[in-house]
């Protein structure tokens, strides 16, 4: 889960990060409110889940009250389209009025989980304000990456070869040491997959700052963060996906593709995925239906996928598991009396209760196009979605 830019830096700032003194804005007169507030010039920001807002033109610089009105309503109803949001853009529903800053340098700083480490990583560079995969690809030696022990916790002298490996030295070592630990604080205490500055300046008065911030949660923790919960924008999410949560269908995630997948296990979805676009097909989603035997799951897994316009074909690949193969047959059957499916469905079934859920099928009369292993459901899912 994501939260927006105004979100990620209050909460920051309870961990003692500095951030610029803003307010958050719905129409054009509260903007025009803020920027009388604050009293200084302004830069007004588009919150929107996404980063090269300003690109898009989603971030404006003020001088006076009116003309963060004026910004503001520049910015508020327009669809901003960025590097990230893809073609279709997001809608733009409110916008952050901040203080401008006075920037020295600009730097990069992040904490995320690491699997290949095992734990956090966290990752600075001197060059801030730009994409940090840009930077990766053409000037990796600019980034600096120190990998956290989870069970040591964070330790000062990581700190502090993060901020020499940044620029950070003299003065600003010890504030840095500190700042990079209050963010890590952060992340292992929000359960966080992901918190991002980016830039993180300092500033001409030599002050350290997050000018931005971007903040990732891990989904499956979030019932022990109910403030953390409470921040989540359905507007900001696909509809499908927000629809698959309240049906209970969590491992739901919409793609590009046009077979619809409904697998059990998200490391056979992932494999699933991967046969498809071998057989020359595209996925339409990542679908891990989990192990709850429960007809009504398989249902609501159709009830999703159907809505799909983009769907021309579904692939239902159960492999042992805990998944009762009984229980996902009887789904495909009840689905297709339910919802009334007319796109071709592949089944690939070898688990649990088999027998069963073969004669369920068989009896059933269902149209659905049977094969024996992943392969073969794959070629077929793709030969069915056309």
């Amino acid at each position: 889960m994501r939260i927006h830019e105004f979100q990620a830096k209050k909460l920051l700032a309870e961990y003692g990060v500095a951030v610029p003194a803003s307010r958050v804005a719905g129409t054009p007169e509260e903007a025009r409110g803020a920027a009388e507030e604050l009293g200084k010039p302004v830069v007004v920001k588009a919150q929107i889940q996404s980063g090269g807002r300003g690109k898009g033109g989603g971030v404006k610089l003020a001088g006076t009250p009116d003309e963060a009105g004026k910004a503001a309503g520049e910015i508020l109803g327009m669809t901003l389209v960025t590097p990230q949001t893809g073609p279709e853009g997001k809608l733009v529903r409110r916008v952050l009025v901040e203080e401008q800053s006075q920037v020295d340098r600009e730097l990069y700083l992040s904490v995320l989980v690491d699997n290949a480490a095992g734990g956090a990583t966290i990752i600075g560079s001197a060059a801030g304000g730009m994409d940090i995969e840009e930077v990766a690809a053409t000037d990796p030696d600019k980034i600096v990456r120190v990998s956290v022990d989870p069970a040591a916790g964070f330790q000062p002298h990581e700190g502090r070869e993060v901020a020499f490996g940044i620029g950070l030295d003299g003065e600003l070592l010890r504030p840095a040491v500190e700042l990079i630990g209050n963010i890590y604080r952060c992340f292992e205490e929000k359960d966080a997959s992901l918190v991002e500055v980016n830039p993180l300046v300092v500033t001409k008065s030599g002050n350290l700052l997050a000018l931005d911030a971007k903040l990732t949660f891990d989904d499956n923790a979030l019932f022990r963060h109910e403030d953390i919960a409470a921040m989540r924008d359905p507007d900001e999410e696909d509809p499908l996906e927000v629809e698959a949560q309240e049906l209970g269908i969590g491992g739901y995630v919409k793609l590009d593709g046009n077979i619809g997948c409904v697998v059990n296990g998200a490391g056979l979805a992932m494999a699933t995925m991967d046969t498809i676009m071998l057989a020359g097909g595209e996925p339409a989603n990542f679908l891990d239906i989990g192990t709850v035997n429960d007809v009504e799951r398989v249902v609501n897994a159709f009830r999703i996928l159907t809505k799909d316009d983009s769907v021309k074909a579904v692939l239902i690949n159960i492999f042992g598991g805990m998944a009762r193969v009984d229980i996902i047959a009887q789904g495909v059957v009840d689905a297709h009396k339910e919802l009334d499916v007319k796109i071709p469905v592949v089944v690939r079934l070898d688990g649990t209760n088999l027998e069963e859920g073969e004669r369920i099928l068989g009896e059933s009369g269902v149209p659905v196009i049977r094969a024996k292993d992943l392969g073969e459901a794959a070629a077929k899912a793709v030969e069915a979605a056309g």
